[in-house]
């Protein structure tokens, strides 16, 4: 099977547990204001891989992995689930660590049959909620978000470990009332193994004005270390709320 990718990186740290081998997936079907790889969004233009590619690339570097793995994410991964899974399945063959990092966007219960055959070879999802409520989630990236909050019970009913990220942008996903709601979310996932409360950067900014992209959220200064506390205080108290019952 062939996939098409953006690139991989030997050594990330940010990306699961332990170091990572990092295959970067090309294509996305969302249009974050804050994404920080447009060269991504395009499926066409990645270049084509097969699954025994990867997995000696990742080979010829394994020794730094012993405590770490393989991380797929993108792009969108989902957007090549057949690829995916059938390279987690090749891995978990050979013992290697997997971690889908998404948003889950492309989850419809139609196709849960590939879904299905893909978390039995996936150890660990890293999943991005961008916001909690509705029409700002599609104020923000272009989608609704009832395919990803979808996506996420799914994983929480079938035991599928969870690391939930949130991007903390200052005056669009710091309003505390959609913080804590969101918090009562991921309290009623039962398998919600560690929270990441991320401060929006705007590193990506030049890659932009390489594709003649206009960035959308020119003038929002970084988010300081202040609002990402803040922003995670709010989810840690929904959290709270929803598994005490209130």
């Amino acid at each position: 099977m062939i996939g098409r990718i953006h690139s991989t990186e030997s050594f990330g740290t940010v990306d699961g547990p332990g170091i990572r081998f990092v295959v970067f997936m090309q294509g996305c079907p969302m249009r974050c204001k804050y994404c920080h790889n447009p060269d991504t969004w395009e499926i066409s233009t990645g270049k084509e891989v097969t699954v025994d590619e990867i997995l000696t690339e990742y080979n010829g570097c394994k020794e730094f992995y012993k405590n770490g793995g393989i991380t797929v994410t993108g792009g969108e991964p989902l957007m090549q689930i057949d690829f995916v899974t059938e390279l987690f399945e090749a891995a978990k063959a050979q013992g290697i660590h997997t971690c889908l990092d998404t948003s889950g966007i492309t989850f419809t219960e139609h196709e849960r049959n590939k879904f299905d055959r893909l978390i039995k070879s996936c150890d660990l999802v890293m999943l991005d909620i961008k916001h909690i409520d509705n029409a700002l989630h599609r104020e923000l990236t272009a989608q609704d978000n009832s395919n990803i909050l979808g996506f996420a019970q799914y994983l929480s009913d079938n035991s599928v470990p969870m690391w939930i990220r949130h991007v903390v942008v200052p005056d669009i996903t710091t309003d505390e009332e959609y913080l804590y709601k969101l918090g009562r979310f991921i309290g009623g996932l039962r398998s919600v193994k560690a929270l990441d409360v991320l401060p929006y950067h705007v590193m990506g900014v030049s890659k932009y004005e390489k594709l003649n992209i206009e960035y959308q959220l020119n003038g929002t200064p970084p988010a300081s270390e202040q609002e990402t506390l803040e922003a995670k205080s709010a989810i840690m108290r929904g959290i709270k709320d929803r598994r005490m019952g209130k």
